[in-house]
């Protein structure tokens, strides 16, 4: 039978191959749990980089409304939840300061006034094409920190990410889709250059248009740290990907999710680098960027401490209970409202 309260880490994929990436990134994987009353979501359990992790994804439909409901029926089965990861891919802003490229992951993280995500909504009564609605919960200081010190090491070491989806591709022959492409498949347009009606792919697409871009020493994924932006769109002109970067700052990535699951818990966002948030989208790098982004979850929790559980007291002033989030909780600095519960957390 599953111990429901073992499990202290939970990730949230949008879709299937996301899941799988992160299911066959795991050092062990446990029994799946028999299913718990109310909640519809199917589970994948298991051990990643010493933690107990449980893993779920979207129900078919992607969107910051569908995060939501599979994250907040996660916290209900599994009661110990300490710190929640959203991963799998996004679109990239690449630009001079920031030499994304496809297959690259970002990491949410603190940019001036933003905690690491900005929420934005669809509109043309902007410049940008955009709306922007404000930034979402600030980044649990213990992932904060987690982030910070693997920052830290790769300042002279490399991230082990390419190694861990090669140790993963190597569990199976159907796992080769998750194998990284040919830089060749990565081309980066001039935003005025819109992709031709009816090609599948870029083949058809003027060089003359393409960005010349300084071949990297070797073809290995790197972690951008920055500003996430989520919204219920998919962006897809690199003229508005553009402006809306100018309007709020260094946008290095936009996604769908992260907007619905943070505004009830505070998590950390991984993307592995899909697309350019523009008209020349195809789906070649969707398995290695979703595999990408799991391998830097599993080195991210390996400098995550021991049992990042949460500890729950009753609070008569609310009638609620509240959730002091991290290990060695000594006061609190935000609160903020999660389901039908009000909480206290030690987010600094």
């Amino acid at each position: 039978m599953t111990k429901y309260e073992e499990y202290t880490i939970g990730i949230v994929c949008a879709a299937g191959f996301e899941m799988s990436a992160v299911r066959y990134m795991l050092d062990r994987e446990h029994t799946r749990p028999s299913t718990h009353p109310g909640d519809p979501n199917r589970y994948v359990l298991g051990e990643l980089s010493g933690h107990n992790v449980v893993v779920a994804c979207l129900p078919g439909t992607q969107g910051k409304g569908a995060a939501v409901i599979v994250a907040t029926n996660m916290d209900r089965t599994f009661p110990c939840l300490g710190l929640r990861l959203l991963v799998g891919i996004g679109s990239g802003v690449p630009s001079t300061k920031h030499d994304i490229r496809l297959g690259d992951v970002v990491v949410s993280m603190p940019e001036g006034t933003y905690g690491g995500v900005v929420q934005y909504d669809p509109g043309k009564d902007t410049e940008s094409g955009f709306v922007l609605k404000g930034f979402l919960q600030p980044l649990p200081s213990i992932l904060r920190a987690a982030v910070e010190e693997m920052r830290s090491d790769h300042l002279l070491e490399p991230t082990q990410i390419d190694t861990a989806v090669s140790t993963m591709v190597q569990k199976g022959p159907d796992l080769a889709i998750y194998s990284r492409p040919s830089a060749a498949l990565d081309r980066l347009f001039k935003p005025e250059y819109s992709h031709p009606p009816q090609q599948p792919d870029c083949s058809q697409c003027d060089a003359a248009s393409q960005v010349s871009r300084t071949p990297r020493a070797a073809e290995s994924a790197m972690i951008h740290y920055g500003l996430i932006a989520s919204g219920d769109r998919m962006v897809k002109s690199a003229a508005s990907r553009d402006a809306f970067g100018r309007a709020v700052g260094d946008i290095l990535c936009f996604e769908m999710e992260a907007a619905g699951v943070m505004s009830e818990f505070p998590c950390l966002v991984i993307r592995g680098v899909s697309s350019y948030a523009d008209s020349h989208k195809n789906d070649a790098w969707n398995h290695y960027a979703a595999a990408a982004a799991a391998g830097c979850a599993k080195e991210l929790l390996s400098h995550v401490g021991a049992n990042p559980t949460k500890k729950s007291w009753a609070v008569p002033m609310f009638g609620r209970r509240v959730e002091l989030e991290g290990p060695g909780w000594q006061g609190f600095s935000g609160i903020y409202r999660s389901g039908s519960g009000v909480f206290l957390s030690n987010v600094t």
